[in-house]
């Protein structure tokens, strides 16, 4: 591979890390006691060119652990109405971690990655639901960095001048329906097509790739 096809890599581009995006629709902002309802993985890749671009989706809606916390406002918000349906079609939380990690993992050995970071809208949030959820499913391979995040609510501010997902899309001349939101599937795929966005901007100003010598430490540092 050409020193240039090298830097139009996942691998290079974000030191290593393999950037999937997550989006959580639970019963409440306590991630230990509230429960998580729905959750949505889009992986990412790059192509020859170095331009990022969504990969393959994979979406969940969960049932809720037992003895989880249901707040009323929660469910009227995110238009849960009831978690217990059969109509849902929900699994477990060990399930919808199990199949996400195994297509995280896969995707992440193909792009020679050594490690998957999350990106999310508000990512605490996300990273918070899901970290704990593995931990109540006793998960040990959370392919997931323990504390690191992109959040493209920080991300959009800084690039589009806005922090609300919804206004950070429209900014960036990305379609965004109000009606489809707050579906973990639509805003999963809506963050990754901001995420991508702002990382393909950054490229067209020409923030990517970096001056030669600033390439040549970053390879010292990764070997």
């Amino acid at each position: 591979m050409s020193e240039q096809n090298e830097l139009n890599t996942l691998k290079s581009r974000f030191r290593g890390y393999f950037p999937v995006v997550i989006d959580v629709e639970t019963a409440g902002f306590n991630a230990k006691t509230d429960a998580l309802l729905e959750i949505c993985a889009v992986t990412l890749q790059m192509d020859e060119d170095g331009w990022l671009k969504p990969a393959s989706t994979i979406h969940f809606h969960v049932a809720p652990f037992e003895g989880a916390v249901l707040h009323k406002e929660a469910l009227e918000f995110n238009g849960i109405r009831d978690p217990f349906s059969p109509l849902r079609g929900a699994v477990s939380e060990e399930t919808a971690l199990k199949e996400i990690y195994k297509q995280i993992r896969k995707e992440q050995k193909t792009a020679d990655c050594s490690r998957a970071i999350m990106v999310a809208h508000n990512a605490n949030f996300d990273h918070s639901f899901v970290m704990e959820a593995s931990e109540r499913a006793r998960l040990k391979r959370n392919p997931f960095h323990p504390f690191a995040t992109f959040d493209t609510a920080a991300l959009s501010g800084l690039a589009f001048g806005q922090t609300v997902l919804a206004k950070a899309c429209k900014t960036a001349g990305i379609a965004f329906d109000n009606k489809e939101a707050h579906s973990a599937l639509y805003d999963t795929e809506r963050t990754a097509e901001l995420f991508c966005e702002i990382v393909n901007k950054w490229k067209k100003l020409g923030g990517w790739p970096l001056f030669e010598s600033q390439t040549e430490e970053i390879d010292k540092s990764q070997n």
